[in-house]
C-alpha cells in the first residue's frame, strides 16, 4: 500500500462515521497505527475519539482519550457530543466533570452539548450548575450556548427562568425562536406559543418548515382552525407547500381539527410521500373515527415498500381497537415484531388496549405481561380491558398495584373512570364508592362528570335507583347527558318510570333531537305495559322529525362484515340462516327455554310477540356464525345497542346445546358465552 498521509487517515476515520460503520474504523484505526509513528498527532487523536463515541462504542472512545497525550477541548467535546448523541447522557456530564478536573475550559460547542444532557435528564440542578458555569466562562451569551440553556430550562419543567433566558439572550436567531415555540408546544402552553410566533413576526423573522410545524401543532393545540388555515394560505404564499415536513405538519393539524378531507388533499398533493406522511394521514383517520380507512391506507403503504414504524403500528393497532378487528389487529401484531417494534412502549399500549376492546382479555395480559416498560397509558389500557369485561376484582387489584409497591404510578382522570366502570358493571357498589371517594383526598383529583356518571350508573345497576337520584342531587356539577342516561337506563332496567320521566325531561332539554333517549324512554314504558305513553313518546319523535337509528349486529367472516338488522331476510344465504333459527328455536325449547316477551317492545298478541323477539339481529347474526365459522373457533358478534335480556338468555342456552364459546360486545361491555353461562353473571 502507498503511503497515506495523517490527513487521508484522517478523512478514512470520518468515513468511518459518516457510514455508522465500525469495522471500516477499525480498520482505519490499526493502519493509523501501522503507519504514523507516535506520539500521533493531536487531530489523529480528536478524529479517533469523535469515531468511537459517535459509533457508540464508549470504551474504546475512553481507552483512545486516556492515550491521548495532550487533550485538548475539541478532544473531550467530541467524547461528550458522542455520548449524548446515542443517549448516553449521564456518561455526558460524567466526561465534562472530568474535563474540568483536567483544567480544560469548555467552549460554544461544548456548552450545548451539556445542556442536552442535563436537559433530556431532566436535571435542573445540574442545568443550573452548567448555566453558572457558561456566564462566568462568558460563553453565555453566545446565541447557542443561551438557546441550549433555555431549551434546557424548558424540558426541566422551569417555565419562568426558561422565558427569562429567552428574554436575556442577545441576537436571538431563528433555532432559538423555534425552540421557544417547540417547548411551548410541548408544555401545552398552546396560546403562549401563537402569541410567540406573531412577535417572531413582528420582529421581521421568516418562519422555516420547522417554525411551520410548531406553529401547526399550537394550533392543533389550541382546536383553533381559523388561525391554522391562515397559516396555511401563508405556506401557499411562502413557497413551503412543496416541503414534506410542512405538508406532514398541515396533515396532523388539519386531522386533529377534524377536518379530515383537508388532510386528504393536503397528501394527495405530496409528491414524494415519507414515512411520516403515511403515518400522519393514518393517523387523522383514526382520530376521526374513519378506522376502516386507517387500515386500508396502511394496506396501501405497506404495497409501496413503506416499512411499519412504531408511530404508524401504534395508530394502525388503535383503528384495529375501534373496528372490533381481532383478526386484522393480530396481523398487525405479527408485522409488529417483525419489524422489531412490538417493544417500544406506545405500541405495547396500543395492543393492550386492541385486545381488551376486542374482548380477547388473554391476548391483553399476554401482551401487558410482555412489555420491557410500561407508562400510565398502559396500566389504564389494562384496566379499562378488565373493565369492558366487567371484572372489576382484577381492575381494582391492577389499580392497587399500579400505585403501590415498586411501580408507583400516579392514576389520572383517566384511571378513575376506568376502574368504577369496572365496580359499575361488576356490581361492587362498595368498593366503586371507596375509590371514587379517595380521588378528591388522596390523589388531588377532583371528580368530573364522567366520574359522577360512573356512580350513578353503578348505584342504578344495583337496584338503588333513589339513591342514584339523591346523589346527583347533591352533585357540585351540573348534571350532564351522561348523567341523567344512567339514570334513565337504571330506571328502565329496574321498571320506576315516574323517576325515568324525570330523568327524560332532563336529558330532552339537554339534547332534544337525540333519538336514543325518547327510544328509551319509551321503551320503559312500553315494558311496564303503558303502551299508550310508549305510543305518545313514538309520536313526539315523529312530529319533531327525531328518527331512531336502527340496532343491528356485524359478524367477520371470510374477510368480509356481514350486517344484521332485525327480522333481516336480506342475506343471500338467508334460507339457510332461517332454517340455522329454526333448528336452534326446537332445540332451545326441548332444553327448556321460553321466550321473554316483555322484550317485545310493541302491543302484540302473544304468539306474535314470540317472533317477535325470535328475530332480533343478534340471533340472525349468530345464525349465520354457526354456518360459516368453523367449529372450535369462537364467534364474535358485535351489536350497536344493549344486547336485551331474551337475546342474552337465548344465546346462553345456544352456548351449551352447540358446544361453542360465543363472545357478543354490545354497546356497554363484552359478554362472553360458554356451557350455558355468561361471564357477566347476568349483571349488565
Amino acid at each position: 500500500m502507498p503511503f497515506l498521509s495523517a490527513n487521508s487517515l484522517a478523512s478514512f476515520v470520518e468515513s468511518a462515521v459518516s457510514t455508522q460503520c465500525s469495522r471500516f474504523g477499525r480498520a482505519a484505526h490499526a493502519q493509523i497505527v501501522k503507519t504514523l509513528d507516535n506520539p500521533l498527532p493531536s487531530f489523529i487523536y480528536n478524529h479517533l475519539v469523535n469515531m468511537y463515541s459517535k459509533l457508540d462504542l464508549p470504551n474504546s472512545a475512553q481507552h483512545v482519550i486516556s492515550l491521548t497525550p495532550n487533550r485538548s477541548v475539541v478532544t473531550w467535546t467530541a467524547l461528550i457530543a458522542g455520548s449524548v448523541q446515542n443517549g448516553r447522557f449521564i456518561s455526558a456530564l460524567f466526561h465534562f466533570s472530568n474535563m474540568r478536573r483536567d483544567s480544560i475550559q469548555p467552549n460554544d460547542f461544548t456548552f450545548p452539548c451539556a445542556f442536552k444532557a442535563s436537559g433530556s435528564l431532566r436535571s435542573p440542578l445540574a442545568g443550573k450548575q452548567l448555566h453558572a458555569l457558561a456566564v462566568k466562562a462568558g460563553q453565555i451569551t453566545d446565541v447557542f450556548v443561551g438557546c441550549s440553556a433555555f431549551d434546557m430550562y424548558s424540558k426541566t419543567g422551569l417555565t419562568y427562568e426558561a422565558r427569562k433566558m429567552f428574554d436575556e439572550t442577545p441576537g436571538r436567531n431563528i433555532a432559538t425562536w423555534n425552540a421557544y415555540l417547540s417547548n411551548s408546544v410541548l408544555e401545552g402552553r398552546y396560546e403562549d406559543a401563537l402569541t410567540a410566533f406573531i412577535e417572531f413576526r413582528h420582529e421581521g423573522w421568516e418562519p422555516n418548515s420547522i417554525t411551520f410545524c410548531a406553529f401547526l401543532n399550537a394550533c392543533a393545540g389550541a382546536s383553533n382552525l381559523r388561525l391554522g388555515r391562515q397559516l396555511h394560505g401563508f405556506v401557499l404564499l411562502s413557497g413551503f407547500e412543496a416541503d414534506v415536513s410542512v405538508a406532514n405538519g398541515l396533515i396532523d393539524f388539519y386531522g386533529k381539527c377534524h377536518q379530515v378531507g383537508c388532510s386528504e388533499i393536503i397528501f394527495s398533493g405530496i409528491s414524494k410521500p415519507n414515512d411520516v406522511s403515511w403515518c400522519s394521514m393514518v393517523a387523522s383517520y383514526v382520530q376521526n373515527d374513519e378506522e376502516d380507512k386507517a387500515c386500508m391506507l396502511f394496506l396501501r403503504a405497506r404495497k409501496e415498500g413503506i416499512e411499519p414504524t412504531d408511530f404508524m403500528v401504534s395508530s394502525v393497532v388503535s383503528a384495529c381497537a375501534g373496528l372490533s378487528g381481532l383478526e386484522v389487529g393480530r396481523g398487525v401484531h405479527a408485522l409488529a415484531v417483525k419489524a422489531c417494534v412490538e417493544g417500544n412502549i406506545f405500541v405495547g399500549s396500543s395492543l393492550v388496549d386492541m385486545y381488551g376492546k376486542c374482548g380477547s382479555i388473554e391476548d391483553a395480559d399476554r401482551a401487558f405481561d410482555e412489555m420491557p416498560e410500561r407508562n400510565l397509558i398502559t396500566w389504564n389500557a389494562m384496566i379499562g380491558a378488565y373493565a369492558h369485561q366487567g371484572r372489576a376484582d382484577m381492575a381494582v387489584a391492577l389499580f392497587d398495584k399500579m400505585t403501590h409497591g415498586s411501580h408507583g404510578v400516579a392514576p389520572n382522570y383517566v384511571t378513575f373512570v376506568c376502574v368504577l366502570s369496572a365496580c359499575s358493571r361488576d356490581g361492587s357498589v362498595n368498593v366503586g364508592m371507596e375509590i371514587f371517594e379517595s380521588m378528591r383526598g388522596r390523589y388531588g383529583i377532583e371528580p368530573g362528570a364522567e366520574h359522577y356518571a360512573c356512580v350513578v350508573d353503578m348505584l342504578g345497576r344495583a337496584g338503588m335507583v333513589e339513591q342514584a337520584y339523591q346523589f346527583i342531587k347533591k352533585m357540585p356539577i351540573r348534571p350532564t347527558i351522561s348523567v341523567w342516561g344512567a339514570l334513565l337506563g337504571a330506571c328502565k332496567m329496574f321498571a320506576k318510570p315516574e323517576l325515568g320521566k324525570i330523568a327524560a325531561d332532563n336529558l330532552f332539554e339537554l339534547d332534544p333531537l337525540d333519538s336514543g333517549n325518547h327510544v328509551l324512554l319509551s321503551n320503559m314504558f312500553a315494558a311496564a305495559g303503558r303502551w299508550e305513553e310508549a305510543t305518545l313518546v313514538r309520536k313526539e319523535m315523529k312530529d319533531v322529525g327525531i328518527k331512531k337509528g336502527a340496532g343491528c349486529s356485524w359478524i367477520t367472516a371470510g374477510n368480509a362484515v356481514h350486517l344484521f338488522q332485525a327480522k333481516d331476510t336480506s342475506h343471500e344465504r338467508n334460507s339457510e340462516i332461517q332454517a340455522m333459527l329454526a333448528k336452534l328455536r326446537r332445540e332451545m325449547k326441548a332444553a327448556g327455554y321460553m321466550p321473554d316477551t316483555k322484550f317485545a317492545l310493541f302491543d302484540l298478541e302473544e304468539e306474535e310477540k314470540v317472533m317477535e323477539v325470535g328475530y332480533h339481529s343478534e340471533k340472525i347474526a349468530l345464525a349465520f356464525g354457526l354456518i360459516v365459522i368453523p367449529p372450535g373457533v369462537p364467534i364474535r358478534i358485535t351489536k350497536n345497542l344493549r344486547i336485551c335480556g331474551d337475546c342474552h338468555n337465548a344465546i346462553k342456552f345456544i352456548s351449551g346445546i352447540v358446544g361453542r364459546e360465543i363472545i357478543v360486545r354490545d354497546n356497554n361491555r363484552f359478554h362472553r358465552f360458554r356451557d350455558n353461562q355468561c361471564s357477566c353473571r347476568d349483571y349488565w
